[in-house]
């Protein structure tokens, strides 16, 4: 095997990694969205259950809706960096070698694309899981709330008995 083929045979394989990766960034997504949906309604379905008199299903379901969103969102942001920089400019060094470049042609033109402002479907992926994290985060404290409430007004009722029995 010559030079030329064995460079282009590194080439090769490199860009099937890529591929598998990507399909493998795409099969983690829809495992985030589909935990995302599957989140949202045990917090329909649980809504009435509570947990030692206090805890409800609901507050339990936004704090793992709060923790998938945020795990999702670092992982759109992790896939893409590695996208960018190992994939790209790995393959973009072997095609300086070759006589076509397919790779290089195709991340400029994606480059001019996104400085059009147009979102990527990474962008609407983060956006997604930053509104979750958000709305999770509202039903977290709107069922937190009366909890504290209780809690504050036990502890001024018994600030009253302790200051009233001296």
């Amino acid at each position: 095997m010559d030079r030329d083929e064995l460079i282009f045979q590194e080439y090769k394989m490199y860009a099937e990694q890529k591929e598998n990766f990507i399909d493998r960034n795409f099969r983690t997504n829809r495992f985030y969205m589909i935990s995302f949906v599957a989140i949202i309604f045990a917090m329909i379905f649980t809504g009435n259950v509570v947990f030692m008199e206090r805890l409800s299903a609901t507050l339990l379901f936004s704090l793992i809706g709060i923790a998938v969103c945020i795990l999702w969102w670092m992982n759109v942001d992790s896939y893409n960096t590695l996208i960018k920089i190992k994939f790209a400019n790995v393959l973009e060094v072997l095609e300086e070698k070759l006589p076509v470049k397919p790779f290089t042609d195709e991340y400029k033109a994606i480059e001019e694309f996104r400085n059009k402002k147009i979102f990527m479907f990474s962008d609407i992926q983060k956006i997604i899981a930053v509104v979750g994290a958000l709305f999770f985060f509202a039903v977290f404290v709107s069922e937190l709330s009366p909890i504290v409430v209780r809690v504050f007004e036990k502890i001024v009722s018994l600030l009253g008995v302790v200051k009233g029995g001296i």
